[in-house]
């Protein structure tokens, strides 16, 4: 009998990275969040740390390797990110570090402390964006962190040949999460304008997201995807 599933999901106190947790646990895996809050799920250890600062590098590993004991496959789904206004040319360097950091470096730093525990059955799902294959005004740094994680999926596809582990970029619309009201400022106006460029006229549960999420690591023909999952946001 194949041993119980672990799921490491980042950014796991809301929205969609909740989602995916209780996605994960309610088929019978083990759920751990590497968030800055708690998720307060039953099922889940949820492991304080930020992301975005480079020293969880020495602080996290003691607390998160003794975690993943067993011989299941590992689900590590990344999906904690910051959405900053800025533009391509008032961007400036720091700012543009700070979003890579958590968006990007992160991720791949977690690759390497986990590559070791990723057994054939494993997968690897980055959280991308509409924003990862196209562009929009006044969101430069966060479209070029989308784009990376694309190609952070791409490279991973490759470099795991031959190891049984799926990689695949979900790429979601507007989502009903915490981070897009709060980007919208909880205005009823805009929030209802993001309703509208959906065919379906309505925002994306985050549930639906896990659910996609939950397919992706189960489903190795996948490997290598980008999988749009936005209710057939409109172009325009």
């Amino acid at each position: 009998m194949q041993s119980q599933t672990i799921a490491v999901v980042t950014g796991g106190s809301a929205g969609i990275g909740r989602a995916v947790l209780e996605r994960f646990v309610r088929a019978g895996a083990r759920g751990v969040n590497l968030a800055r809050r708690p998720s307060g799920l039953p099922g889940v250890v949820d492991l304080a740390v930020d992301l975005a600062d480079p020293a969880w590098e020495n602080d996290l590993p003691p607390r998160l390797l003794p975690l993943l004991g067993g011989t299941g496959p590992l689900c590590l789904v990344h999906n904690a990110a910051t959405l900053r206004e800025d533009t391509a040319t008032n961007l400036d360097a720091a700012s543009l570090r700070a979003v890579l950091e958590l968006n990007v470096v992160a991720p791949a730093a977690l690759n390497r402390l986990l590559d070791a525990r990723l057994v054939p059955g494993s997968s690897i799902i980055y959280i991308g964006s509409t924003l990862s294959e196209i562009g929009v005004p006044g969101r430069a740094s966060y479209v070029t962190s989308k784009h990376a994680i694309v190609g952070l999926m791409r490279a991973t596809c490759q470099d795991l040949v031959g190891r049984g582990v799926t990689t695949v970029a979900v790429c979601p619309g507007f989502t009903d999460t915490e981070m897009l009201r709060a980007h919208l400022a909880h205005d009823a106006a805009r929030l209802d304008a993001a309703r509208q460029r959906s065919t379906f006229g309505r925002l994306i549960d985050p549930d639906e997201i896990a659910d996609v999420v939950a397919f992706c690591a189960r489903t190795p023909v996948l490997d290598g995807a980008v999988l749009h999952a936005n209710l057939g946001q409109k172009s325009s």
